[in-house]
């Protein structure tokens, strides 16, 4: 059965086209990006010069060091992706729309947390990015707009 949009229903996916492969593109947000913490989450965002409302790219990351079997990491991995799909719209749905370019999660924590836990975080550090990104403040690394 085919799937119907209905109008102004929402779209909770996680498509390939908004996961952040490409090595350029992680290099340039570590080496240019800006991020904060909120344990167990670190995120790492690079601005955009432009307000969108398209969704931004964004990688999700697990320590090997600190959890050792693969297990353990793809279990947090599933819970991050899991709580992003469900609350990415906080992003995209944002009055004036939202100057994330890349975003990158990474569970800090030293034990595993409930999922209410890291969407929790989660949530508080998509609403913390979009006050540190507000529409009329334009970062200093920000991509400069195409002329």
């Amino acid at each position: 059965m085919p799937r119907v949009f209905m109008p102004g229903a929402r779209a909770y996916t996680f498509s390939k086209e908004e996961h952040l492969c490409r090595k350029k593109l992680i290099d340039e947000l570590f080496g240019r990006g800006s991020s904060f913490g909120l344990y167990p989450l670190r995120m790492v965002w690079l601005p955009l010069a432009e307000p969108t409302t398209a969704p931004p790219q964004v990688l999700i990351s697990v320590s090997k060091r600190t959890f050792k079997r693969a297990v353990d990491r793809n279990y947090l991995k599933r819970l991050l992706r899991e709580a992003y799909r469900l609350n990415k719209h906080l992003l995209t749905e944002a009055a004036g729309g939202h100057r994330v370019g890349q975003l990158a999660l990474i569970y800090t924590g030293k034990e595993k947390k409930p999922f209410t836990v890291v969407q929790n975080k989660l949530i508080s550090g998509l609403e913390r990015l979009l006050r540190t990104t507000e529409a009329g403040s334009v970062p200093n690394n920000a991509t400069p707009p195409a002329v």
